[in-house]
């Protein structure tokens, strides 16, 4: 009975050092998909705002945030809700990583809500407890919008703030990969990466190997290393251990991303049971990873064997400590900055236009005098006290002002007055219309054009006037008229036929002539 109690009491799935949490509808998603294909040695946790979605969710371990705040509902798209939602509960996020927790993996969704705003939050409690955070999150498709992408950049920004290393996977590299796929099938290839992320990070540390890789290891390669990217991929038959390489550096976890000038590679080569990895094959591998990451970079690799692989070869790479940035991350990042140089840009077109320059700066002058005018009606007011010397103020404003006008009026009229030889596009923008030198030579090029028309007659040649001469124009535009009885022939009968039906002469018509 002891030893039977003794075991009760020591479950294991309670004990692992490693956790995966899924923040938010994305990545409670990914994690619940995770949890249905298994990864061997990990504790699964999802933490979310909606408690329908809690609800809905296999895994035992769940934590519902900002229940005062959302009332058990969503963020609502906004970040700063999902933010204020963890923070409500921090102490309990803090509480369920304190447990024998020494790497925690954070997968969200990034462009929502809770995720994009919790995620930071939760990492941040997982730094400051001592803890490798590793975020692996996905980037929104092109067709989600503008803004979501906009705040899933933000949200990844956060989140690199407060992880050691953070593995983002743009979600259109997918569609590259695997071509035209439905809406379903896109979220769930991407609930796939997710999962062969974290299985092959985690998998690393939990399953032993010949040439083993522990925990210290992978910490090596991920503490505080910023961005990382990560490829996996599977293969059997000929030459499987250069393909293998090959299709883990194409993988679509690298977002076609060049190892080369990475600091530290984590390698991992499995083989199945039927065909054991040969030292030529392992090799290889290591030989192509130093030969593309450069003699710079230290390489570590792990050796193991998974009787499920059968005859196949399985190679994760993961590479860290990269100076530069992703083409993709740097392109979104440009776009604010852009929008944050829009006011420096019409700064500088404003000082361009001269013109704009003249005319503000002259009417800056005339406030200048109306001050000094009314400082000196002050004075006269407060020294004099009459009401007479106000107005004889006024008519002295009034005719300084009278030659500044006129000067203005000037100014536009000389700038009207603008000579002919000037292009026509800058007389296209005054209001006045055309002088009466460009309307003459209009009408005296329309009466030449007439006259050429004349006199070139159209291209008719001497046969066409024969032609036309000798055939009527009804027969040469074939035209079918009726026979029209001469004018001579009388239409009206000479006989009349009565009501009695008998036939007699028309008494208005007669033979005699008048």
């Amino acid at each position: 009975m002891t030893e039977s109690s003794f075991k009760f009491d020591l479950p294991t799935h309670h004990k692992s050092i490693i956790k995966v949490i899924g923040v938010g509808g994305g990545g409670s998603n990914a994690v619940n998909h995770m949890y249905n294909q298994g990864i061997t040695g990990v504790e699964f946790i999802v933490c979310n705002t909606d408690a329908q979605a809690l609800n809905t969710s296999p895994i035992p371990n769940k934590l519902q945030i900002g229940v005062n705040l959302t009332e058990g509902l969503g963020a609502g798209a906004n970040p700063e809700q999902g933010k204020n939602a963890a923070l409500e509960n921090k102490e309990e996020i803090r509480n369920m990583l304190s447990e024998d927790t020494k790497m925690v993996f954070v997968t969200a969704g990034m462009g929502g809500g809770t995720g994009t705003g919790a995620a930071p939050v939760i990492a941040q409690v997982a730094k400051e407890l001592g803890i490798l955070t590793v975020g692996i999150v996905t980037v929104p498709f092109k067709f989600e919008g503008k803004k979501k992408m906009r705040q899933a950049m933000e949200g990844v920004d956060a989140l690199k703030a407060n992880c050691d290393t953070v593995l983002m996977i743009l979600n259109d590299k997918l569609t590259e990969a695997f071509g035209s796929l439905s809406v379903n099938q896109a979220f769930a290839q991407a609930d796939n990466v997710l999962t062969t992320a974290a299985k092959g990070i985690a998998e690393i540390i939990t399953v032993p190997g010949y040439v083993n890789v522990d925990f210290e290891d992978v910490k090596t390669v991920m503490k505080d290393s910023g961005g990382a990217v990560m490829g996996s991929a599977e293969t059997s038959g000929e030459s499987r251990a250069r393909r293998a390489a090959e299709e883990a550096i194409n993988s679509p976890l690298l977002n076609n991303q060049n190892i080369e000038g990475a600091d530290k590679i984590l390698l991992s080569i499995i083989s199945g049971d039927q065909a054991e990895l040969q030292m030529d094959e392992l090799t290889e591998i290591t030989d192509f990873m130093q030969e593309l990451a450069g003699d710079d970079a230290e390489v570590i690799f792990g050796h193991g064997v998974d009787p499920e692989l059968g005859d196949s070869i399985r190679v994760t790479i993961i590479a860290t400590g990269f100076e530069a940035e992703s083409s993709d991350e740097e392109h979104i990042k440009i776009t604010p900055k852009a929008e944050n140089q829009e006011p420096s840009r019409t700064v500088f077109d404003l000082e361009k236009d001269t013109q704009t320059s003249l005319f503000t700066s002259e009417p800056q002058e005339v406030k200048e005098d109306t001050f000094e005018e009314d400082f000196q009606l002050k004075m006269r007011s407060f020294s004099f006290e009459k009401p007479e010397r106000s107005p004889e103020s006024e008519p002295k404003a009034v005719e300084e002002e009278d030659p500044f006008e006129l000067e203005m009026r000037q100014l536009f009229e000389e700038s009207k007055n603008v000579s002919y030889d000037e292009p026509l596009e800058e007389l296209d923008g005054m209001a006045h219309p055309p002088s009466k030198k460009i309307l003459l030579m209009e009408q005296s090029e329309e009466r030449r054009r007439r006259l050429d028309g004349i006199n070139n007659d159209d291209g008719v040649d001497a046969n066409s006037y024969k032609e036309k001469f000798d055939v009527p124009a009804y027969q040469r535009k074939k035209v079918n008229l009726k026979n029209v009885p001469a004018s001579s022939e009388s239409l009206v009968s000479k006989y009349n036929l009565n009501d009695d039906n008998q036939l007699g002469n028309n008494k208005f018509l007669h033979d005699r002539p008048d």
